[in-house]
């Protein structure tokens, strides 16, 4: 049965399509199948140097196909659709899918863990009705407000604004998730983004970039006219680094770039790399390996906030739950294949919504500092990499020597390099001043006992 008309821009006739396309599927040859219809569109205005650059409009389908037949897996992907395409489509997969060797550990997640509570795609209050009275004179509009070009700092202040290129973007996305034991689940949310990217030169000639950005559900909570400020702000600040000393030293890093360090330690407990033996936290499950001051909980379920989902790739219902508590790996991100795979009870596929629990008692980036008192405050990471088997890893940063809990001067084209295991048992404090625009919630950190060379 199809789905009431829903401010999403998934239609009636689509979805009537994908839940005909499962039916083909299962009627010729497929034991079960998992479909999901993604449909986003993205509406762009961007400016450079004060004047209208470019407009975009764009709207993206695709259908994905999971599909379970004689034991064998295979997923496919098709953007067409229409009645007769897809079941070509699906004849053909059905077809490409016995070329494939048998893998009985293949399935879809039991009923019981589906989520049942994504009926509407709405139950998140992740949709803006302000979205369906955009139109391209209040797009150029905004975008034209957030601009500085117009009242741009000169010499006399240090510095002049050489380029400054302003996007403004509002979009939509919907996605429909159907499969052969019943599961349905939709999400429908919207998004407004603001972003600057800006360069300054100072008296000599230098030149520093700074990029700032806002993005939200909702259109009233943007920050039109705050971005390019902060993004002038930050280029300035970076005028005249100057060489400093390396060795073990407190990095403080800022909550705009600190879920560089992060993501690589909660992709170590992802399946994939933990059943590929891939992973520097394999083997940790219920174990304490991190410092106690470390707690990183998975929020998924927060109504109105980014990134917040109440269903994983597979229809799994997502759970608040803690990932590292104190220390201690309480969750793997297992989908039905890998926990097979391991012997282990399935999860969700990821870590929706990562929010790190406070510690060390400041509120933001001003208090750590006072409390670190001396260190390297980090504003940015510059390339580098990292290793998932070993946890090593080695990146550029770049920001300002502190002292006294004050900035001194910029640094720049320095590196950062050590294990991430060791790094996050010397974590000393997280903030409290984690970005409403960020899907991962990671706060101001500071850590003791860091490698830094110049």
């Amino acid at each position: 049965m199809t789905d009431k008309l829903a401010p999403g821009i998934i239609t009636p006739e689509e979805i009537l399509l994908t839940e005909q396309a499962l039916s083909f599927a299962l009627s010729h040859g497929a034991d079960s199948a998992r479909l999901t219809l993604n449909k986003s569109l993205l509406d762009l205005v961007a400016m450079r140097d004060g004047e209208l650059d470019r407009v975009s409009h764009s709207l993206d389908r695709s259908l994905q196909l999971s599909l379970f037949a004689d034991g064998r897996f295979g997923t496919f992907s098709i953007n067409r659709l229409e009645s007769k395409a897809l079941e070509e489509f699906i004849l053909d997969a059905l077809g490409t899918l016995k070329l494939l060797a048998p893998d009985p550990l293949r399935s879809l997640p039991s009923p019981e863990r589906t989520a049942k509570d994504a009926v509407t795609g709405l139950e998140l209050d992740l949709y803006d009705p302000a979205y369906a009275e955009m139109d391209p004179s209040k797009r150029k509009a905004l975008a034209e407000k957030s601009t500085v070009w117009a009242r741009k700092a000169s010499l006399e202040d240090g510095f002049t604004v050489i380029s400054e290129e302003e996007e403004y973007s509002d979009s939509v996305f919907d996605t429909l998730l159907i499969d052969s034991v019943g599961t349905r689940c939709r999400h429908t949310e919207t998004s407004f983004e603001i972003a600057c990217d800006l360069t300054v030169q100072d008296p000599s000639g230098a030149r520093y970039n700074a990029v700032w950005w806002d993005a939200r559900p909702f259109l009233r909570d943007l920050d039109i006219d705050g971005v390019a400020e902060k993004a002038v702000r930050k280029a300035a600040e970076a005028i005249g680094p100057l060489p400093c000393g390396g060795g073990r030293m407190s990095v403080v890093v800022d909550t705009e770039c600190a879920s560089k360090l992060v993501t690589p330690l909660l992709n170590a407990l992802g399946g994939f790399a933990l059943q590929q033996k891939n992973s520097f936290m394999d083997s940790t499950l219920g174990l304490k390996v991190l410092g106690d001051n470390v707690t990183i909980l998975d929020r998924p379920r927060s109504a109105g906030e980014t990134g917040s989902r109440l269903f994983d790739s597979e229809g799994v219902a997502t759970e608040e739950v803690p990932v590292i508590d104190g220390g201690v790996v309480k969750r793997y991100f297992l989908t039905t294949w890998t926990a097979a795979k391991l012997s282990m009870e399935p999860t969700c596929d990821d870590c929706i919504r990562p929010c790190i629990a406070p510690t060390g008692g400041c509120r933001d980036l001003e208090e750590i500092l006072a409390d670190v008192g001396e260190g390297i405050l980090i504003t940015g990471f510059n390339g580098g990499n990292s290793n998932t088997s070993t946890g090593e890893y080695s990146f550029g940063i770049e920001g300002f020597l502190f002292k006294n809990g004050r900035r001194v001067h910029p640094v720049r084209e320095m590196v950062m390099t050590g294990d991430f295991r060791t790094l996050w048992n010397n974590l000393t404090h997280a903030c409290s001043d984690a970005r409403e625009c960020q899907a991962k919630q990671i706060p101001t950190l500071a850590f003791k006992n860091v490698e830094i060379s110049g």
